[in-house]
């Protein structure tokens, strides 16, 4: 019978558990390396843009800054006041919607006047109606982005008819490069369709004296 002697078998443990520990360290190692291996051949994800192309996202951007909804959406009454009816978004003056041809300008008192929708207004220039910014036909979805764009330089509705009235501030969106300017139309026509045909502009009455 052979005796191993204490010291001989604390060595011999010692060797055992120090093969040990290196081959689980080589195992986590070699996971680690065929972890890393697999997640660097995967093509780096996308952010999510939910289908919004560059363009459609800046000038979804730009619509928001530039006030578009405080005319053309109409406004409604809610819990706390007038709202924007946002199942009309940008259909500009609801053609039921009849407003009353009685206000004429006083130049030493009220000068103008809008609706209850905030989507018509009376002036010295007369009455206008913001118009239908959706995609429908009735809206934006006859117009072309040259149309739009020179709308918006030369204050021509369709960019060759009658003058853009008060209030739409076309001298200051003139401004735009037209490349924002079509941005911009490219958001519109992503717009849902809202059938709409806005009232034509009327022309001025005479002033009270």
């Amino acid at each position: 019978m052979t005796t191993t002697s204490p010291a001989a078998r604390s060595a011999s443990f010692r060797a055992t558990t120090g093969t040990a520990r290196r081959a689980a360290f080589a195992g986590a190692a070699a996971a680690l390396l065929a972890s890393s291996t697999l997640l660097g051949a995967e093509p780096p994800k996308k952010p999510l843009t939910f289908g919004a192309s560059p363009e459609v996202a800046r000038g979804a951007y730009l619509v928001g800054i530039m006030g578009c909804d405080d005319c053309h959406t109409p406004m409604k009454m809610g819990p706390k006041g007038p709202e924007p009816d946002m199942s009309r978004r940008l259909s500009g003056h609801p053609a039921e919607f009849k407003v009353a041809r009685t206000f004429a300008p006083d130049p030493k008192g009220w000068i103008w006047a809008g609706a209850a929708t905030n989507t018509a207004f009376a002036g010295p220039w007369g009455v206008s109606y913001a118009v239908n910014l959706t995609s429908d036909p009735t809206g934006l979805g006859s117009w072309t982005e040259a149309n739009f764009v020179k709308a918006l330089k030369e204050g021509k509705h369709l960019g060759v008819g009658r003058p853009i009235n008060p209030p739409m501030p076309w001298p200051a969106y003139r401004n735009a490069t037209e490349e924002d300017l079509k941005a911009v139309f490219a958001f519109l026509r992503t717009v849902p369709p809202v059938k709409n045909v806005a009232p034509e502009y009327q022309p001025p009455m005479v002033a009270r004296k």
